[in-house]
């Protein structure tokens, strides 16, 4: 239930360890803040809209109909002009958000900004606030130059189907982003097991979970460690 008085936040994010993550960060260091969380825009309520100061909405994950999406959260700028939008941005749909969700009350930030970038944007408000992160406007650093444990070589499919598990996908939703079947996303995450000598699930998303693991398939972001 929203209170009538104080700053309102709302979290938009289909990865709970992503809703936990910017949960924490305004707790921590936005305690002024009333915070609500939405796993799709769809479960975003018209008094959610009124009350918010400032929307942080994940789309890294909008692979399915992403301009259809983000041509949604573009109606909802339009008509919402004081709420400070944050959005979260992978790569792949850079330039549909740049095309559509630039605004001046709008802010895009990588999937992997540090933390540090998620509280400057959202400390800076709507008219201060850094229109695109650096992080997002820097290149991709080479996938040599970031490997820190040699022993580990997947290959880069590999390291594709364990990141997706480890940002909350299944099977299924894999197959159907990178356009293969069922059969060969399996095949890549056993032969990833096989490869990291993981002998079940709980052993491979302990190691997805862990410091190694986060930073070989870059799963370091705004949410920290899981």
């Amino acid at each position: 239930m929203l209170s009538l008085n104080g700053k309102h936040g709302v979290v938009i994010s289909r990865v709970p360890v992503m809703q936990n993550g910017l949960g924490s960060v305004m707790a921590n260091h936005f305690p002024e803040f009333e915070l609500t969380y939405c796993r799709s825009l769809q479960e975003l309520t018209l008094l959610q809209l009124r009350r918010a100061n400032v929307i942080i909405a994940d789309i890294s994950g909008e692979y399915r109909k992403p301009r259809g999406t983000l041509e949604e959260y573009y109606n909802l700028l339009n008509q919402y002009r004081d709420i400070h939008w944050i959005f979260m941005v992978s790569r792949p749909l850079y330039p549909i958000a740049v095309e559509l969700l630039m605004r001046p009350e709008s802010t895009l930030l990588s999937e992997m900004e540090p933390i540090e970038g998620v509280i400057n944007a959202i400390r800076a408000g709507s008219e201060r606030a850094e229109r695109i992160s650096q992080t997002l406007l820097s290149p991709e650093p080479a996938e040599a130059e970031t490997e820190d444990e040699p022993f580990v070589a997947l290959t880069h499919s590999e390291r594709k189907v364990l990141r997706l598990l480890g940002k909350g996908w299944g099977i299924n939703q894999i197959a159907t982003l990178l356009k293969k079947s069922n059969k060969t996303i399996s095949a890549q995450k056993n032969s990833a097991m096989r490869r990291l000598s993981l002998r079940s699930n709980a052993d491979m998303y302990a190691w997805i979970n862990s410091a190694q693991g986060m930073r070989e398939l870059s799963l370091m972001s705004a949410y920290g460690v899981m």
